[in-house]
């Protein structure tokens, strides 16, 4: 049998938890993708999935064969890859999900710049800086701000992004200026999603305080806008705050302090990866961000 079309059904039943929902994605009857997952647990002499009339889902053993078959997949079509020459004639749709901030800043840069070279490629992106469901929502590529990617998704380091800790001169010049980390609790600091504490490291020791605030967002922009009419502290990511603090229109704060490096992955399903579009827009970007984004400090 084809292995790796058998696989490929597997791993599509796996994210989809449906045969039928799995059938059209691959462009299969459903009777085929079922005998594809049967040829499966037949090689490896294990059921795979729990079966009834309203769900599908993994059994242990499954858990643990969908994450090889996806690493057997991203692997073939690496060597596949390899082998072959650049693409010079795209086209087609990449569907990509990613944080606000970045959509609005440097990922439109790259996009204007990959679109440029490819005319007959369309980027649909959506942007949001909650994690969007690549399944349900059929995402190729989702750009997540993450140090642990998941264990179900295929996933590409891009760049590393310092992050730092901002406020208007004049909000410094009404409040006082924090000098050391616990002070930023007695301040009003902007807090994105669900987070309610910031981390630094100083000397090689690590600090943590909660904060708290009055305006809580799920878009940074939104926080970004409130500092800078003087109304709080807010802790953002480089690409972000690197311009806004050249331009003068907010100050680091607690400078010497170092706050987590976030590290940009591009993340995917093993099924998306298969494209030639998908491929060389995920590459075009490893090499649009070669360099990591570092604090601007100098403010």
């Amino acid at each position: 049998m084809d292995r790796l079309t058998a696989m490929r059904s597997f791993v599509e039943v796996a994210h989809c938890a449906s045969f039928t929902k799995a059938a059209e994605r691959l462009g299969l009857s459903r009777l085929q993708v079922s005998r594809h997952v049967n040829e499966v647990e037949q090689w490896l002499e294990q059921r795979l999935l729990h079966r009834t009339t309203r769900k599908v889902s993994l059994t242990t053993t499954g858990e643990h064969a969908l994450t090889r078959c996806e690493s057997i997949l991203h692997e073939t079509s690496q060597l596949e890859l390899s082998s072959q020459p650049q693409t010079p004639y795209l086209s087609g749709t990449v569907r990509v999900a990613a944080p606000i901030g970045l959509t609005q800043n440097i990922l439109l840069d790259a996009v204007e710049q990959f679109t440029e070279q490819h005319p007959n490629v369309v980027i649909q992106l959506f942007a949001s800086d909650s994690f969007a469901e690549l399944v349900d929502e059929r995402i190729d590529i989702a750009l997540r701000y993450t140090n642990k990617p998941a264990d179900n998704l295929i996933a590409r380091k891009l760049m590393s992004i310092d992050s730092l800790i901002c406020a208007s001169k004049n909000y410094i010049e009404k409040h006082g200026e924090p000098t050391r980390f616990d002070d930023l609790s007695n301040h009003n600091c902007f807090l994105h999603l669900e987070r309610t504490s910031w981390e630094g490291v100083k000397g090689g020791e690590p600090v943590s305080v909660n904060v708290s605030g009055n305006i809580k967002a799920n878009d940074l922009g939104v926080l970004v806008k409130a500092a800078q009419r003087d109304k709080g502290i807010v802790l953002l990511p480089c690409d972000l705050a690197n311009p806004l603090i050249e331009s003068g229109s907010l100050t680091p704060i607690l400078k010497d302090y170092a706050i987590p490096t976030s590290t940009l992955w591009a993340v995917y399903l093993s099924r998306s990866y298969q494209l030639p579009i998908v491929r060389q827009f995920i590459d075009f970007l490893a090499g649009f961000w070669s360099n990591d984004i570092k604090a601007d400090t100098s403010n």
